[in-house]
């Protein structure tokens, strides 16, 4: 864990947050500055910078990120409207918290094209 990582406290209990999802390896909650009316967050239980630092041992993590992703999207009724799936990485790609995570987006038509 590393103590400087909201998302690090978050998971340790250390910082408030709307936690809708937790098992061994990921945790998921609302993200503080929706962009849409459903934005989770699904993030790795362990500290993972980016998806620059994954390694082959971190192919389950992901894949339960992805999993849990499908299953909050049914939860919240966006299974069949469609939502969307985002990481970003890296400065460029406008990721603001160096903890790897996974946006869900749904609830509404999403613009296009991206970037």
């Amino acid at each position: 864990m590393d103590p400087d990582c909201i998302f690090c406290r978050i998971i340790d209990g250390q910082a408030p947050a709307r936690v809708i999802h937790q098992d061994e390896q990921t945790i998921a909650f609302h993200d503080i500055h929706p962009a849409a009316p459903t934005h989770l967050l699904i993030v790795p239980v362990q500290h993972i910078r980016s998806i620059n630092q994954l390694t082959e041992d971190n192919q389950e993590i992901i894949a339960q990120m992805y999993m849990v992703a499908r299953d909050l999207a049914k939860k919240h009724g966006i299974e069949k409207s469609g939502y969307r799936l985002i990481i970003n990485n890296g400065p460029d790609a406008n990721q603001t918290v160096f903890h790897l995570h996974l946006h869900l987006l749904g609830g509404q038509p999403m613009r296009y094209p991206m970037g």
